[in-house]
């Protein structure tokens, strides 16, 4: 069974910074492109950012420029550096990774359980 632990969200004042980090552990033969979405109540979920497993990176326009992904390969990984963060940047956020348990098996998505992240004016 493969599991994505994430860690780091927590209540900060506009214009500072927090730290996501995600460790996907389990059996895991192959893990690809990593990505943090987000979702606030009502709303649809949004793609905030993702990064291949050779460091290619893509931001949603929103956060372009205040995130930043990064992953580290060797302990499945990926961590979401948030800085001059904005009321709007309140969600929960997800981790997803894309991998394969075997060689067998077919690629599929997993989650994390979401972290809150709440940002005050």
């Amino acid at each position: 069974q493969v599991q994505l632990v994430e860690s780091g969200g927590g209540l900060v004042q506009a214009g500072g910074s927090l730290r996501l980090s995600c460790a996907a552990s389990g059996s895991i033969f192959s893990i690809g492109t990593m990505k943090w979405y987000r979702q606030t109540p009502g709303n649809q979920r949004e793609l905030v950012a993702n990064i291949t497993t050779g460091g290619s990176t893509n931001y949603a326009d929103s956060v372009k420029g205040r995130f930043t992904i990064s992953r580290d390969n060797a302990k499945n990984m990926v961590h979401l550096q948030m800085n001059s963060l904005k009321p709007e940047d309140t969600s929960v956020y997800y981790c997803n990774a894309f991998l394969r348990t075997t060689i067998a098996d077919p690629w599929r998505n997993y989650w994390g359980q979401g972290t809150q992240v709440t940002v005050s004016s």
